[in-house]
């Protein structure tokens, strides 16, 4: 029947793999109570982050705002801060534990650095992390994951916001930043600090043998200290990510989803009964499916890259930090004492290279987030 647009499907199979399978992560460690800081364009109160949200802030104007962690505004910009926290920290609860996150157990942080008009700017950065570097200690916060990043590269050591990336690692705060997607030798603010751990993509093809990795197009070069960047690479496509509740996307998704999963072509005209407003169909067509409602129903599947009635694959280093992040909660759970440079460390070192790749791509290589919690156990 219907048929899902991403590599190595197979058919009656629910077989986009889930984050954890897809980086190796040990099922033991959840990331227990490590406070992860989200800095993002905004945030939704998704319910597999359950009530593990300690507070939100609005850091969109100078007027800093501190909100209980579902008393906030949902606007369009709140899909990407929701992408990143549930791929990070998701309990799973929406697709029966399957696209659970890596730090499942992790209390969460939501710093909303989006003006009103929804624009990111570094001076925007700047505001939300200054907020974490005086807030840290009083809400324990260990790691800050920033998924956003400035306009232009700058090599000087006092840019405001490589200066309050390394007094937070001076304080003991792991900071991870997306270096970006446009394939270029560029790295910019947050990501070109040089005690920032600063994460790439990797297109596994949704699959565990690494014969069939390649690379994602994120940028590279170096930090302002001609340190390499990134340091190392994350999967950064054909991940399971949120479908934000209450949109006209979740409402298609829901039939979807259902249509995705069906193999008997009479069960198409059963849910087209009760799906054909929300998909735009005038209900004759749906009583009577022909080629042309089947092409249809293909392409709003692979337009929306659904998954399931709740889930859609996404793409990004904004997904590939987030990942980085769980691991590193997993690691200061097994070992609360590591200090972000012995982290960063033992990443870099337990990494897999991609020897037919271009190494200043990759830096260390793949995250093996196994080997990296058990590195961090045996750490002193």
């Amino acid at each position: 029947m219907f048929s899902a647009s991403y590599p190595f499907y197979q058919p009656g199979q629910a077989a986009l793999l889930p984050t954890p399978e897809r980086v190796g992560a040990l099922p033991t460690y959840t990331g227990r109570n490590v406070v992860i800081a989200f800095v993002d364009s905004g945030f939704y109160p998704h319910p597999d982050l359950g009530r593990r949200v300690l507070v939100h802030v609005d850091a969109s104007t100078n007027h800093v705002i501190e909100q209980p962690p579902n008393g906030y505004t949902i606007s369009d910009q709140s899909w990407h801060g929701q992408m990143t926290t549930v791929i990070a920290a998701g309990d799973g609860s929406m697709s029966g534990g399957r696209y659970r996150g890596i730090a499942s157990e992790a209390l969460l942080v939501l710093v909303k650095v989006s003006t009103p008009r929804g624009q990111v700017k570094e001076r925007d950065i700047l505001r939300g992390l200054r907020w974490i570097k005086d807030a840290h200690r009083r809400l324990n916060i260990r790691i800050v994951n920033l998924s956003v990043g400035g306009d232009f590269v700058n090599g000087d050591p006092e840019h405001p916001l490589h200066r309050i990336v390394r007094q937070l690692v001076a304080d003991g705060v792991v900071v991870v930043a997306a270096v970006g997607n446009r394939a270029a030798p560029i790295v910019v603010p947050p990501a070109s600090a040089a005690e920032v751990i600063a994460v790439g993509g990797l297109n596994d093809h949704n699959t565990r043998d690494s014969s069939h990795w390649t690379l994602y197009h994120s940028n590279y070069g170096t930090a302002w200290d001609g340190s390499p960047k990134p340091d190392l690479i994350a999967p950064a496509e054909w991940i399971a990510g949120p479908i934000m509740p209450d949109t006209s996307v979740a409402r298609e998704a829901r039939w979807l989803g259902s249509l995705l999963a069906i193999r008997d072509a009479s069960d198409v005209g059963r849910i087209l009964d009760r799906a054909y407003a929300d998909l735009g169909l005038p209900r004759a067509a749906a009583q009577q499916p022909d080629d042309n409602v089947f092409a249809m129903i293909q392409a709003r599947i692979n337009a929306h890259k659904i998954v399931d009635a709740h889930h859609q694959f996404v793409d990004g280093t904004s997904v590939a930090a987030p990942i980085v992040s769980s691991v590193i909660a997993q690691m200061i759970e097994v070992n609360p004492r590591l200090s972000p440079g012995t982290i960063c460390q033992i990443l870099k070192q337990t990494a897999q290279p991609l020897p037919e790749f271009d190494r200043s791509r990759q830096g260390a290589g793949a995250l093996r987030a196994a080997a990296a919690v058990e590195a961090a156990r045996a750490a002193r």
